[in-house]
């Protein structure tokens, strides 16, 4: 009778926590990260994509990701960064992303020898449209090895 009543409450807990994650807030967020072909990141390769903005009472975070393997010879990454708002020319800057240190390591999470570094490149208010973004690498090496993917990430600075 006990193992009875211990195992009725099993549906109970399943239709419980159902109704908790399904009560959770979505995230607004997009995020796009281009894969780089065999791990050999040539500097004419450059990832592109877009989104877009519907919301703009809200303040939005930017981030580039980078997904990069422990055999990675550097502790940073000069990439050029292009975003073109809507209805305006592209801009770019050039970003000296610093992805670790010899002290600590490398910066952001890693699983077995790969690793993901986000780091915020701004956080502002951004115009409703379509937005279309470029990353490119312009470090000595070419082609740059070791680097599996990078991207941007939208998300609502909450």
């Amino acid at each position: 009778m006990i193992l009875k009543n211990r195992y009725a409450k099993i549906p109970f807990l399943i239709l419980g926590q159902f109704i908790l994650l399904s009560a959770c807030k979505q995230m607004d967020l997009y995020e796009k990260n281009t894969n780089i072909p065999n791990l050999k990141w040539q500097n004419d390769f450059t990832a592109k994509s877009g989104f877009e903005i519907t919301d703009t009472s809200v303040m939005y975070n930017v981030y580039i990701v980078l997904r990069h393997t422990d055999s990675y010879e550097y502790n940073n990454i000069w990439l050029n960064v292009g975003l073109q708002a809507p209805n305006e020319a592209i801009k770019y800057q050039k970003i000296n992303l610093k992805l670790g240190n010899d002290a600590t390591g490398w910066d952001g999470i890693g699983m077995n020898d790969i690793w993901e570094v986000r780091k915020l490149l701004a956080r502002f208010p951004l115009k409703k449209g379509m937005y279309n973004f470029e990353i490119g690498q312009i470090m000595r090496d070419n082609p740059l090895k070791h680097i599996m993917s990078v991207g941007f990430r939208v998300e609502k600075a909450g």
